[in-house]
Order: C-alpha cells, then structure tokens, then sequence
C-alpha cells in the first residue's frame, strides 16, 4: 500500500537533496548571508546593541552583547538597519546560545517589511545549504 503524501514528499525531498557526499550527520537548513548591520534587541525594557553575523530566511545569527542574560525560548524584537534606507523591524525567539554569537528564529515577520527582507536576501531566500552535526 503506497506511503501517505507527507512519507512520499519526504523520501521526494531526500532524494533529491542528497548526494554522494552526504553522510547520516549532513542536515539542511536556509543559506545564510554573511551581512555586517548593527541590530537592536529588545525585550520588556531591556534592550542590547549588538551586530549581524549572517541572516536567513528563516534566523539571525547575532553577536552576543556583553551583560546579555537571555535563554533559549525567549522572545526578542530585533530592529536591523541596512543600509540609509531598508530598516527590518521584527520578532525572534532564540534558538541557540553560545558564548559569542546567538541564534534566533523569526516567529513573526510583519507583513509590511516581507518584502524588503525576501529581497535583501535574493537568491539566498530560497536556497538551501548542508550543515553537519558536530
């Protein structure tokens, strides 16, 4: 008996990703573009200057502000300036902490700046990229 439409879109989407480089430890996740831009976190009335390493169609990854005190699971606004003219304003959740950078996923990307962050990104937008576990 066939698979079900989400079992055969899978295999579909494995298949066509993989390569004969790939190992067990290889993963995929959205391009990242390597952009130097100050950003503003804020959370409540705590707010942190900090900088943009790589943004995504789907994260941020920012350089972690010294005095910084936030966790996983958070939820920050994140105000980035690109630019004289392009200023992306919206809400992230961190996703991963180290002692430098964090990592932080969009929950919400108002519909007015959608646009402008799909085309600042370009191509990296919609592009895949492979990533190993460590």
């Amino acid at each position: 008996m066939p698979g079900t439409g989400r079992d055969r879109m899978t295999g579909w989407v494995e298949d066509v990703m993989s390569s004969d480089k790939d190992d067990a430890n290889t993963r995929y996740r959205h391009a990242r573009m390597r952009v130097q831009t100050a950003v503003l976190m804020s959370r409540g009335g705590e707010a942190h200057p900090t900088d943009l390493v790589d943004i995504s169609a789907t994260g941020a990854l920012l350089r972690r502000p010294l005095g910084w005190r936030g966790e996983p699971g958070q939820t920050w606004i994140l105000d980035m300036i690109f630019g004289h003219d392009l200023h992306i304003h919206l809400e992230a959740s961190v996703a991963r902490v180290s002692a430098r950078q964090i990592g932080m996923a969009y929950t919400l990307i108002p519909e007015d700046k959608q646009a402008s962050l799909w085309e600042l990104l370009g191509g990296y937008a919609d592009t895949l990229e492979a990533w190993h576990d460590e």
